[in-house]
């Protein structure tokens, strides 16, 4: 057995001066390798009787057994001087001030709103603006509302205490007198858009007390029913990214608007998400209808000779259908975790050349 002794003794002197996994690996394979030196001996056994072959082999697989032992000992302690040398390496400085992390980002409903107005810009219109608090005039009379409609009443709408004079301003409650202070002021062909803040009586899960819009108007010579349905429908195309859009025109009554309608797009309500554009259910998204006469009277423009039509939608109601927002009081609880998973790199602003969303 002296040349076994003098094997191990050799084998293991070889795997204590290993320096590191690859050198290692070296004397696995030349011990124990198909050509190794402790594989060989095994080769001779059978040229050997039965009563040599259970000595020889016996002594041999004791000499392996030590051998792969200590070569699992050595790579253990290789691969945990290794970790220590990595972490050694590799310490962070907690002392030291943290990155700077950009802060802030674009909310949802601005976020919509600029989309929108992207849209609209490149299909020729221009963006309109008025105050947020009106008169009578232009949030009601000029629109057709009579002296009883209920939007005239505390329950609808926010007034303010009357002026000396008996008049009572209010919040807006839509943004429909910036289409009456346009048509005063400008002559037609007209072709806006009305974004804005706009305030009611009304909070739940879909309706919060202030909130926002964007309304179009067109006023101009044979302007019928059918310039409406196709820009409405290629608006929804637009806005929601996809060309398969199918939708339907439901009366329905507004006092400045007449005929006047409720658009819905037909959609897909399986999964826990809304799919524009596919599917067989249907869901409102906005309404409209051609200007009524006598709102184009009161604005000063004949209704013989100049016809139109006007839309309105919500900014924030479109935004939570896009992005899936379950819940529109989120959108104004100033939750800064909200707004890190909803917001919008200010980087980012929606255009007609690199996209929307």
């Amino acid at each position: 057995m002296t040349d076994l002794t003098t094997l191990e003794a050799d084998v293991l002197a070889q795997v204590a001066a290993a320096g590191d996994l690859a050198a290692l690996d070296a004397v696995r394979v030349s011990a124990l390798g198909k050509t190794g030196s402790i594989s060989g001996l095994l080769k001779t056994l059978g040229t050997m009787s039965p009563d040599e072959r259970k000595e020889r082999g016996a002594a041999i697989n004791v000499l392996r057994d030590r051998v792969q032992t200590a070569l699992n000992d050595k790579k253990a302690a290789l691969e945990a001087a290794a970790l220590d040398a990595r972490l050694a390496g590799e310490t962070l400085d907690l002392t030291l001030p943290a990155p700077h992390r950009r802060r802030g980002s674009v909310h949802p409903t601005m976020q919509t709103m600029d989309e929108m107005i992207a849209i609209f810009a490149e299909m020729g219109f221009a963006v309109a603006e008025g105050p947020d608090i009106e008169d009578d005039f232009h949030n009601f009379t000029a629109l057709n509302f009579p002296e009883k409609h209920p939007a005239r009443e505390m329950h609808d709408t926010f007034f303010f205490h009357p002026k000396e004079s008996g008049e009572r301003m209010l919040l807006r409650t839509h943004t429909s007198p910036v289409q009456v202070r346009t048509m005063v002021s400008q002559k037609p062909p007209i072709r806006i858009i009305a974004p804005g803040r706009t305030y009611r009586c009304d909070s739940d899960a879909t309706h919060t007390p202030m909130f926002h819009q964007v309304e179009g108007l067109v006023i101009d010579k044979g302007i019928h029913m059918g310039h409406l349905k196709w820009t409405l429908e290629t608006f929804i195309a637009r806005f929601f990214e996809t060309d398969a859009v199918t939708t339907q025109f439901r009366p329905h009554h507004f006092p400045f608007t007449e005929p006047s309608a409720e658009m819905d797009v037909q959609c897909d309500r399986s999964g826990g998400e809304i799919k524009i554009g596919q599917g067989t259910s249907w869901l409102e998204i906005l309404g409209c209808g051609m200007v009524h006469p006598n709102v184009l009277r009161a604005c000063g423009i004949d209704p013989d000779e100049y016809q139109g039509f006007a839309f309105g939608m919500g900014v924030d109601r479109l935004g939570m259908l896009k992005y899936g927002m379950p819940d529109l009081r989120d959108m104004f609880s100033s939750d800064g975790r909200w707004l890190d998973h909803y917001g919008f790199s200010a980087f980012a602003a929606p255009n007609a050349a690199s996209g929307l969303s």
